[in-house]
């Protein structure tokens, strides 16, 4: 797939299935990733891989974290967060390790560039055959989530990328970019 095409037509996923991305795909994958713009060459990227057995020890730390945040959550409420570990064959766990102490690098510059790893990892798992979708919920903002995914008090989960085979039908087209561009004149408005 030439990058262009890749660019154009990536969509989110709406289901996926096995395969997961092998080890070779996964490496690309990473390799991509790491070519996130870096100011100050912090590599303030970090990655979980969560795969088989480790996803239902995901789906406890998403339904821990809805027990904890809504205590009168129905079970049935609690397995739906379980189950969310199973949308696809592997997770991703994309973070930031921003690094407080270099002034030059704002952490918002450090979160943005882990923000685009994922979307590299997210590219390329298409140009390779596959397909992601990116979530996030309450469970990536909790510090016991964290804690338990074993990211230090300087790391912020920016994503969850759920990666596979893509088996669900496409998503609706997003509306025409043009809508969203203006030229500036350089005059104040």
């Amino acid at each position: 797939m030439q990058a262009i095409d890749t660019l154009v037509t990536r969509r989110s996923a709406t289901a996926l299935t096995e395969p997961a991305p092998d080890t070779g795909a996964l490496e690309l994958m990473f390799a991509s990733a790491v070519r996130a713009p870096d100011h100050g060459r912090l590599r303030p990227w970090r990655f979980l891989v969560v795969r088989g057995e480790a996803r239902a020890r995901f789906g406890e730390l998403l339904a821990g974290h809805l027990a904890r945040s809504q205590p009168a959550s129905s079970a049935e409420s609690l397995q739906r967060e379980r189950d969310k570990a199973f949308r696809a064959p592997m997770i991703i766990v994309v973070a930031a390790h921003v690094n407080e102490a270099v002034k030059k690098v704002p952490p918002i510059e450090q979160t943005l560039s882990a923000g685009v790893a994922a979307g590299n990892i997210m590219l390329a798992a298409l140009a390779l055959g596959y397909n992601a979708m990116w979530k996030t919920g309450g469970a990536a903002y909790d510090a016991q989530v964290r804690q338990s995914l074993g990211l230090g008090p300087g790391e912020v989960i920016v994503g969850f990328l759920y990666v596979g085979t893509d088996a669900g039908k496409p998503s609706v087209p997003r509306g025409e970019w043009r809508d969203l561009v203006r030229e500036w004149d350089g005059a104040a408005v």
